[in-house]
């Protein structure tokens, strides 16, 4: 009789401790899917973020929103004419649909820098060798990109026409960027944290 109470009782605790499992909301518990694969999603998981800390960039997480194709090719910038802009121009080339980005926010990047003047391009993350987008927060950037990605939404690619005083002003960024230059950006949001 004893032993059966005991048998009971062991499965009783057993039985509550697997209802627990699965329901947890704790930070950094990430459930399993109900349909399988768990290894691999646990090993990429486990992977990227191996990766990720042995980055020299911020990586933010991978976002739910699923991505446009048109994200996935490198844009062409579109020639710019006339003289530049003084404020900031923002315009959505495509509408994201995932969360938005704030000030002070890390955002996943590609993006593509030509000069207003020429349309001579000075950077872009596309040619760094990896061909992945690139992580950085907000904070550190010229002050058109802190002005002009807040309100960008993941999933969505923005140009971004930046005045000088936005962006290195009267001493420019020698060779790629003379002084007094306009910029022109266009930028494909893929994460934010």
């Amino acid at each position: 009789m004893i032993k059966r109470l005991s048998i009971t009782a062991v499965l009783l605790a057993l039985a509550a401790g697997l209802a627990a499992c699965g329901s947890s909301k704790a930070p950094g518990v990430q459930l399993a899917p109900s349909g399988g694969a768990t290894a691999a999603a646990v090993t990429s998981s486990a992977s990227a973020s191996a990766s990720a800390s042995a980055s020299s960039t911020t990586s933010a997480p991978a976002s739910t929103t699923p991505l446009p194709a048109a994200l996935k090719i490198k844009p062409t910038v579109p020639a710019q004419t006339g003289t530049p802009p003084k404020q900031l121009v923002i315009k959505d080339l495509i509408k994201g649909t995932g969360p938005a980005a704030k000030a002070g926010s890390t955002v996943t990047v590609q993006y593509v820098g030509v000069l207003y003047k020429g349309g001579k391009q000075f950077d872009a993350s596309w040619n760094d060798g990896s061909g992945q987008p690139t992580s950085l927060p907000l904070t550190g950037v010229i002050k058109g990109w802190k002005l002009g990605i807040p309100g960008m939404r993941v999933g969505g690619r923005r140009l971004l026409i930046i005045p000088s005083s936005l962006g290195y002003g009267a001493t420019g960024r020698p060779p790629k960027i003379p002084a007094n230059a306009a910029l022109v950006f266009v930028i494909d949001l893929h994460a934010v944290s």
